[in-house]
């Protein structure tokens, strides 16, 4: 019974946040300032996971060229800067990632 009562509490916490946006959105009208705020929360989000992804190893900050993620991510960051294309960003962080890792 407690399982149960457990597995109910935790879907109810589970879909309330997500199920309330869906529900009122078109019933209020945000600020303006509240629309332009959320639009860099994809990006600011993105960031932190791939920040946290590449520099942490183990939970220790890793700057250096032994940390495989970070050449990588850099090398596609560059391509990203110079090309602005995303699938050859992507190929460029993937190829790098194999390239480093094999090197060592």
């Amino acid at each position: 019974m407690y399982e149960v009562l457990l597995i109910a509490g935790m879907m109810a916490l589970t879909f309330g946040p997500r199920y309330l946006p869906f529900a009122l959105a078109g019933r209020i009208q945000l600020p303006p300032l509240v629309t332009q705020a959320l639009e860099f929360v994809p990006v600011a989000v993105l960031t932190a996971i791939i920040t946290q992804a590449t520099l942490y190893r183990d939970g220790i900050l890793v700057i250096n060229l032994d940390n495989h993620y970070l050449v990588a991510a850099l090398c596609a960051f560059a391509t990203s800067l110079l090309t602005r294309h995303m699938f050859l960003t992507i190929l460029v962080g993937l190829v790098t990632y194999g390239i480093s890792l094999w090197l060592g």
